[in-house]
């Protein structure tokens, strides 16, 4: 896919919807699959669904949880923990958006609904997707993300920022941020 398409998952837009700043959210820094460890290029370094990732890597299906949702007539936004339905652990935090053109009223409908992973309901409805990665992120938490992924001060973790297309259409912005391993 073109990455000259006009919507792309820009990291200060996607915190804007939810912070007064992406610094609010935490420090980021873009890096190369090269510069993270093992483990986080396994889990961010791929133009895969993170939910199909996480549950393999974690060897458990996951559970989507709401903290906080934007809603337009155009677009729908959440901002999400993903958790282990084995033990509950937070696994990812995430902010989507969501472009209402290019959804289906069921798969809309499902996603407003907010009980099941957005990956998850993409797979479910067959609906023509393709993941194309934009970049890696090292990240050092704020207070609030930290507290969300049971990180200490200063430990950092890693992230992107990636766009699915939905019948060949940038249909959903995505910032996802996995705990550390």
């Amino acid at each position: 896919m073109s990455k000259t398409h006009p919507v792309t998952p820009d990291l200060a837009t996607l915190a804007a919807l939810f912070y007064p700043s992406v610094e609010t959210l935490g420090e980021f820094e873009e890096v190369s699959a090269a510069d993270m460890p093992a483990s986080f290029q396994t889990l961010l370094a791929h133009e895969n669904h993170m939910t199909v990732t996480v549950e393999k890597w974690h060897n458990s299906p996951v559970d989507v949880r709401v903290l906080d949702k934007v809603v337009t007539a155009d677009d729908y936004a959440r901002k999400i923990l993903l958790a282990r339905k084995s033990d509950g652990r937070v696994v990812q935090y995430g902010i989507m958006r969501i472009k209402y053109a290019y959804l289906t009223a069921p798969v809309r409908q499902e996603i407003e609904g907010e009980g099941t992973p957005l990956g998850r309901v993409l797979i479910k409805h067959n609906v023509l997707r393709q993941v194309e990665l934009f970049a890696l992120w090292k990240v050092v938490p704020g207070e609030e993300l930290r507290q969300l992924l049971g990180m200490s001060p200063g430990e950092v973790t890693y992230g992107r920022t990636a766009l699915i297309h939905v019948d060949g259409e940038p249909a959903v912005e995505l910032l996802e941020i996995v705990t550390p391993a």
